[in-house]
């Protein structure tokens, strides 16, 4: 068997790439442009992980979930971990019960259902945003992507207002690194769902409504011995943590890096001020610039080869869905931004088997406050002095992204 070492990696260029290292984290095109070049499949032999960077073999690897695990989980730590998740947790299950569970979920969380909540997002953006028209300034991440997804995804699991910024707080604090180093993991993954959410799902429970709670906890469903059943609180609540995880964190990533880039860009943040039928393509081209997500990691099932080297089973293996969105085999130019491109597909969002069902929502909320910025303000720069970038090992992002704005 043909393994790849750390000197064949690391020699070819002198590529160096660690997701935990803060530096290389603050701007990691240049290093994966490199793997793209010199080192297709790249070893690291620190936290012992494979890594593609190319578009294709990215996307080829999405598409072979029987292969690429996801049920020991989807980050480098988890997988090492051998943490044994409950089920529910669709990001960390492999058929056939991620397509049981999905299955459950797709049912409740539909795309028509979330763009029906437009009128909602709207108005939880202009509560954000109307006090600050008169001030000039405002930042990004506290005034707006930490306030509107939280609100969005809170209103859809039926979470009261005063409860959701305690709860995305601790769900910030579950995913920041402090050290370029990987983040202890709580023994039991359970417990954390159940002392963030066991009061409101005992309480839906005898009080059901028009939530996505009340939908998980009535919804009846043959599971995989055939027995028609409802899901159990355990899974529920499982289900919900996924929820509110996935959808305050990596919509928060989106409006921040839409606000940077577009100040960044100056030409472009005027065209589409001038004509906001253009909101649309921006937030495309900026997913596909910078994915909220950049890194998923997969649990190798059996040996494989990738560029000629086997790796062999039991290997950990690294998807840089971030590097494969500007691979230049792929996107003409990838390293640029550009509002006008054409885009037939890129990977932010997964593909095949885990391609991101709250992708829809997660477009509306983007589209809708850049828009509603762009009502109050044409024009803005980033305050560097004052920003501070996100540190996790999974999304990348601002903590804080102050910005100078010109009203319209």
């Amino acid at each position: 068997m043909t393994t790849v070492t750390t000197e064949t990696s690391d020699a070819a260029g002198d590529v160096y790439y660690d997701p935990y290292d803060f530096e290389i984290d603050a701007d990691p095109y240049p290093v994966w442009r490199r793997m793209r070049d010199s080192v297709p499949l790249y070893y690291n032999a620190k936290y012992d992980f494979y890594a593609v960077s190319r578009f294709d073999d990215v996307e080829k690897a999405m598409g072979e979930p029987d292969i690429f695990l996801s049920g020991r989980g989807t980050l480098i730590e988890l997988i090492r971990s051998d943490i044994r998740f409950p089920p529910g947790n669709i990001l960390f299950e492999d058929p056939p019960l991620h397509d049981l569970h999905r299955g459950i979920l797709g049912r409740v969380f539909t795309p028509r259902r979330m763009l029906a909540i437009e009128p909602e997002v709207r108005e939880f953006c202009a509560r954000s945003l109307d006090p600050l028209v008169a001030a000039g300034d405002f930042d990004f991440i506290a005034d707006l992507g930490a306030q509107m997804p939280m609100r969005t995804i809170g209103m859809l699991l039926g979470i009261p207002e005063q409860d959701q910024e305690a709860i995305r707080d601790a769900i910030d604090e579950g995913l920041t690194l402090t050290e370029g180093v990987p983040k202890p993991l709580p023994a039991d993954p359970l417990a954390r769902s159940e002392g963030m959410f066991a009061d409101y799902l005992d309480w839906r429970a005898r009080n059901p409504s028009d939530d996505l709670m009340t939908d998980l906890i009535t919804a009846e469903f043959e599971d995989e011995t055939g027995t028609t059943r409802r899901l159990t609180r355990a899974e529920v609540l499982t289900y919900v943590n996924m929820l509110a995880s996935a959808g305050n964190e990596t919509t928060a990533r989106l409006i921040g890096w839409t606000g940077k880039i577009l100040a960044e860009h100056p030409d472009q943040l005027r065209q589409v001020a001038q004509d906001r039928s253009l909101v649309n393509q921006v937030i495309e081209e900026v997913l596909r610039f910078e994915a909220p997500s950049p890194i998923q990691a997969r649990y190798v099932a059996r040996d494989v080869e990738v560029h000629g080297q086997t790796v062999p089973e039991g290997s950990v293996m690294v998807l840089l869905n971030g590097s494969a969105n500007r691979d230049e085999r792929q996107f003409v130019n990838g390293d640029s931004f550009d509002i006008h491109r054409s885009i037939s597909r890129h990977v932010s969002f997964g593909r095949g088997l885990h391609f991101c069902l709250g992708a829809a929502l997660a477009r509306l909320e983007g589209r809708v406050a850049l828009d509603e910025v762009l009502k109050r303000w044409d024009h803005w720069e980033v305050d560097y002095d004052r920003a501070v970038q996100a540190r996790t090992s999974t999304v990348r992002g601002w903590a804080k992204l102050p910005v100078t704005a010109t009203p319209r």
